[in-house]
């Protein structure tokens, strides 16, 4: 992971963390024993949408809500600007550039996320969709164009030791980050 001096906003006592990656990648779960480990404050994004009706209607064609941008953005924006926090959400290219000092992109085997889809209940259009996003790398390129090269990494999501590896990196790159801001 970068080096936390290229951070964009190194003005924030805490940093911001982006977990993105195809539905089913492990985002949230990843995200929820990040939070528990760093002492960051964990935002489920797709949750805060539902909660707070920021969409402007329903696809039925791929069941699921169609996100308002400006809603969301607004809604997040004080919450973000104070750091501190690790945020979980499908795609990247919403949120400012100025957010995140570590932008994490989660993979998950085109086979291994089949199953998880299908066990979530999805139907053929939105499982294809999202079989399709994750072999052509949509949220990865979309990170990509998004962000800093250097703030930007993707991560394997296979199994239960891929999420501690993932867990231990965050965890030693949030100390550093920190670590780097109070010259301890």
């Amino acid at each position: 992971m970068s080096d936390s001096s290229d951070s964009p906003s190194s003005d924030r006592a805490l940093p911001n963390i982006l977990i993105t990656g195809t539905p089913g990648t492990g985002k949230t779960s990843l995200a929820e024993i990040s939070a528990q480990a760093t002492g960051l404050t964990h935002i489920d994004v797709s949750a805060l949408v539902k909660e707070n009706s920021l969409h402007s209607g329903y696809d039925e064609e791929f069941d699921t809500l169609i996100l308002d941008d400006d809603r969301l953005v607004d809604e997040l924006e004080e919450k973000v600007s104070q750091g501190g926090k690790i945020v979980d959400f499908h795609s990247c290219e919403v949120f400012p550039e100025r957010w995140f000092d570590l932008v994490l992109v989660l993979r998950t085997d085109n086979t291994i996320l089949y199953d998880r889809l299908v066990e979530r209940g999805y139907n053929q259009n939105k499982i294809t969709e999202n079989i399709d996003c994750e072999i052509f790398q949509v949220v990865l390129e979309e990170a990509r164009e998004s962000y800093p090269e250097e703030i930007v990494v993707e991560l394997q999501s296979n199994s239960v030791q891929d999420m501690e590896s993932n867990l231990s990196r965050i965890q030693q790159w949030a100390n550093n980050w920190m670590a780097d801001r109070t010259g301890h």
